[in-house]
């Protein structure tokens, strides 16, 4: 299988040299995908990291919102997504115009959202946040604010718990990381009573309750490398496994449940990504008034201090 796979790598490399592209995996893409890009890594931090290069065109083999981001922060550039109907079931739990009514009725919310949302959403917010700095984002809000969080109630819920503040939340999720029951991670630890679980706070709040440490896919890389554990369960979807095991030779991981997959996140393979760097298609393009407000959020979140109180 490789080896038939070693004419098409050449070609996409070639395709990426010639057209001054980039290519980005998140870490839930294919292993494949995951082995022949320049980056790989979460949603926001791939827009980040291809912002800061010369490149000029932006191949992002994830979904939908994603490859936004990365428009939001790279203008002027060709954002590529190789698989148009690679979309999030969570981004699309709410819109725009969703979002505009709750405004109206609470006109004084501090509205925090999730990257995992579309650019119409986010320009529609005061402030973005990830995973990994969600709770921080929200204690630096004033006390006795209200705050409204989009569109992951799971998110949210953790959010509450660890930051100390009262929350209310859109009542969106994962389809994937909801699919994890305590009844699975129950079976997985009883199956491995050494093993440390790390679970993605998008999982349900009893799954959450039960694991060892929650942490989102960039937490978990680096979690697992400083840990003396040598084994773990992991509760987020099965792609992360690739560098997982890539980075910690030494190391054993599980998935916590084979249902732990993404069909959206699953679309994309080499073929796609050549097809696309041939063709310059499907171009992901946000307006220029959602993308000047879409960037605001996202800097708001950039702009609160890592030790937030």
């Amino acid at each position: 299988m490789e080896k038939a796979q070693d004419p098409l790598r050449a070609e996409i490399r070639g395709l990426l040299s010639r057209r001054n592209a980039i290519l980005l995996a998140h870490n839930y893409q294919r292993d494949e995908v995951q082995e022949i890009a320049d980056i790989t890594g979460d949603s926001l931090g791939l827009s980040q990291e291809a912002a800061k290069t010369k490149a000029d065109v932006i191949v992002f083999c994830g979904v939908h919102f994603m490859a936004e981001s990365a428009a939001i922060l790279s203008p002027g550039r060709t954002v590529l997504l190789p698989r148009e109907d690679a979309g999030c079931p969570m981004a699309d739990m709410i819109t725009g115009a969703d979002l505009a009514a709750y405004r109206k009725e609470h006109p004084d919310a501090v509205v925090v959202t999730y990257v995992n949302s579309s650019a119409e959403v986010k320009a529609l917010s005061d402030v973005c946040c990830t995973s990994g700095n969600a709770v921080n984002v929200v204690r630096s809000i004033p006390p006795g604010r209200e705050i409204f969080m989009v569109p992951d109630r799971n998110l949210a819920h953790w959010v509450q718990k660890v930051s100390g503040r009262r929350l209310t939340w859109w009542d969106g999720y994962c389809p994937t990381h909801e699919r994890l029951t305590l009844e699975a991670v129950v079976k997985a630890r009883e199956a491995r009573p050494e093993a440390l679980l790390i679970v993605h706070p998008e999982c349900p709040p009893e799954v959450v309750e039960m694991a060892d440490a929650v942490l989102s896919t960039a937490g978990m890389y680096g979690y697992c490398r400083r840990s003396p554990a040598r084994e773990f369960i992991v509760g987020t979807e099965m792609g992360i496994l690739y560098r997982l095991r890539k980075e910690n030779p030494g190391k054993r991981f599980h998935i916590a449940s084979r249902t732990l997959i993404c069909p959206n996140m699953k679309l994309t393979n080499l073929e796609d990504v050549r097809d696309s760097l041939e063709t310059m298609s499907p171009v992901v393009t946000v307006p220029e008034g959602i993308r000047v407000r879409a960037k605001a959020a996202l800097d708001a979140m950039l702009a609160v201090p890592r030790d937030a109180a």
